[in-house]
């Protein structure tokens, strides 16, 4: 039974509902921030002349890309603690936040770090032996010209990315953290109404997700105008 709209579109609702969208923001940020570091060292790890480092950058690329991020959030929140305290006997309790943050860190890092290596493979070769004659060491030549130039290359799948952290912050409701989604939830068992609930947070997600691509497409613009 669905009660009327203006009972669910309240401004205390719709204020609550902000603040999960909020979170879900802010959360995405966070991973997509550490995911572009872990990026830059995957992709380093893979280009690398090391054998060693070659195979942990495959591995890690292969087995996050290749499990659900939901899992990966359940192993974090489930499986971790009690290997810890199976080893040490302490019970292990990590702020759900946290492992929110990790886990899709962790898997931002994964995809990034294809990303970033197709966009240092799009700079042109002639720029590293420019900085070979100049006597730049590999990291200063990566460092201070390819990266700049393959990140302008990456940079619709990187807002692409985003959209999909926002999301996929979507996820961490399943371990009882409160962002957009769970908040929705939250007001739907208030209310007995939950797609009055899950339009509302529909309409945030979207507000959000059609924001980001329009800036996305307006940097996108401009980064081609500096070329």
């Amino acid at each position: 039974m669905f009660v009327s709209l203006e009972q669910v579109f309240t401004s205390e609702n719709i204020l609550y509902l902000g603040k999960g969208a909020l979170m879900s923001l802010g959360i995405a940020i966070l991973s997509l921030f550490i995911g572009l570091i872990l990026g830059v060292l995957g992709a380093s790890a893979k280009r690398s002349k090391h054998l060693i480092f070659r195979a942990i950058g495959n591995f890690y690329v292969e087995v996050i890309r290749g499990t659900p991020m939901l899992l990966q959030i359940l192993i974090l929140f489930s499986v971790v603690p009690s290997i810890y305290t199976a080893i040490t006997g302490e019970v292990l309790r990590i702020n759900v936040y946290l492992i929110g943050i990790i886990a899709m860190s962790i898997n931002s890092g994964a995809y990034s770090t294809e990303l970033i290596r197709s966009g240092i493979n799009g700079v042109d070769k002639g720029q590293w032996e420019a900085c070979e004659t100049l006597g730049l060491s590999s990291w200063q030549t990566m460092r201070f010209v390819v990266l700049p130039q393959a990140f302008k290359l990456i940079v619709p799948p990187i807002i692409s990315e985003f959209v999909t952290l926002i999301k996929d912050s979507s996820l961490i409701s399943t371990i009882g953290a409160v962002e957009l989604l769970k908040a929705s939830q939250i007001v739907g068992n208030t209310y007995y109404d939950y797609m009055s609930a899950y339009a509302l947070a529909a309409i945030f997600y979207l507000i959000m997700t059609i924001s980001i691509s329009y800036i996305g497409k307006k940097v996108e613009k401009r980064l081609a105008v500096s070329d």
